[in-house]
């Protein structure tokens, strides 16, 4: 018998305003991070949006000039990257509202950490000590509004970036990319449509579900994990049916939160595998995850079956066993409208050996409870874009 790992490393994130209405203090929040003349940046969906033309209105009431950059794709580019640095500069900003879904709050924080630097962007990939070479002291404060219940992007310490001329999603890492301060206000989730209600609901489920199985010894990511999917379970199907359930949006917007803080254990296969689909053929992440998920369950079996238990008590599912949890998993995305094939979502199979290839050097590949290398991912790539599920 080996010896148990009673060892580790745990960081868990940052202040959080939450609750209904709580935007109108985005002026007190810039200036409790020393702000006088922030950047408002988001993607291009948001840029009109009355939400955000209420913040920068609401900034320039309080003494609080404010820019706006809204050049973020849906999946953020080292190009939009580069257009926020210089929109910040030539603006005189000295601090950054990172707005929106998580595109929007992960194009933000990479601004935030370019604003200083004089190395590119790609230098901060999430490799070995990379990190170490961030001028920390000239990185911008950020103050982030999440507007989906998705990603978590508001307590993260990265942002995923595609880098367009090798078509690889690229982790940006360093501690100080979590953003000082969260505004976590359910009012502004209400106008999400039931479809990205979904999608981005299920990515949150997944980022819970990947680090409650990634090996390792982590208590306190495991507990955010099952109570995070716990909450989704209750509350998303209420958010989906009810855009203006605020008690929903609410309790989607902390699970969502959550899942970000579990996944510090690590992600998986999932995530491996949605990164180059996302780079290559430019899909919704959270709509990915959401398609991958039973086909890594299935791959994982042997690994995770011990582990389903709990988390069958925690759906409160009626027999406790990996079948049970993966029969739900079907039946929940079923219910929430989310496809069951790669295929359906308009993924191809040509290019199945270079998308297990980029999978296997994702950073999330190393937490799958099952070593994968390309071969394997390659195989549970083709089953999902086939939807063969045996």
């Amino acid at each position: 018998m080996s010896a148990p790992v009673l060892t580790g490393k745990w960081n868990y994130p940052t202040t959080i305003w939450s609750g209904p209405g709580r935007i109108a203090e985005l002026p007190q929040a810039c200036r409790s991070l020393g702000m006088k003349k922030p950047l408002l940046i988001t993607d291009q969906g948001l840029a009109g949006s009355a939400m955000v033309k209420a913040c920068i209105e609401r900034n320039a009431a309080a003494g609080l000039p404010t820019g706006l950059f809204a050049g973020v794709k849906g999946n953020p580019t080292g190009a939009n990257v580069e257009a926020g640095v210089a929109a910040y500069k030539a603006g005189g900003h000295d601090g950054v509202i990172a707005f929106g879904g998580g595109s929007g709050i992960d194009a933000a924080k990479a601004v935030a950490l370019m604003a200083g630097q004089t190395r590119p962007l790609w230098d901060f990939e999430d490799v070995g000590d990379n990190s170490d070479r961030v001028n920390v002291a000239g990185m911008a404060p950020v103050v982030a509004v999440p507007t989906t219940s998705g990603t978590g992007s508001e307590v993260g310490r990265a942002s995923v970036i595609t880098n367009e001329d090798s078509h690889e999603k690229k982790i940006i890492f360093h501690p100080r990319m979590l953003p000082a301060l969260v505004i976590a206000d359910p009012e502004l989730t209400v106008g999400l449509p039931p479809h990205i209600t979904a999608a981005t609901g299920v990515d949150a489920f997944v980022h819970c579900f990947e680090a409650y199985c990634a090996p390792g010894f982590h208590p306190m990511a495991d507990g955010i994990a099952l109570e995070g999917m716990r909450l989704i379970k209750q509350y998303l199907p209420r958010a989906y049916r009810d855009g203006t359930d605020i008690e929903a949006r609410s309790r989607m917007l902390a699970a969502a939160s959550m899942g970000a803080v579990a996944f510090q254990k690590g992600l998986g296969g999932v995530h491996a595998l949605a990164h180059p689909i996302g780079a290559v053929y430019d899909t919704h992440h959270g709509l990915t995850n959401a398609v991958l998920l039973p086909y890594l369950m299935r791959h994982n079996r042997a690994a995770i079956a011990e582990r389903m238990r709990l988390l069958a008590q925690v759906l409160d599912l009626p027999q406790q066993t990996f079948e049970a949890v993966f029969d739900w998993v079907l039946a929940f995305r079923k219910e929430l409208g989310i496809p069951n094939s790669l295929a359906d979502i308009r993924v191809p199979v040509d290019r199945a050996a270079e998308i297990g290839r980029m999978a296997e050097q994702d950073p999330s590949a190393g937490g799958n409870p099952i070593p994968v290398n390309a071969a394997a991912l390659e195989a549970v790539f083709r089953k999902a874009v086939a939807g063969d599920l045996a």
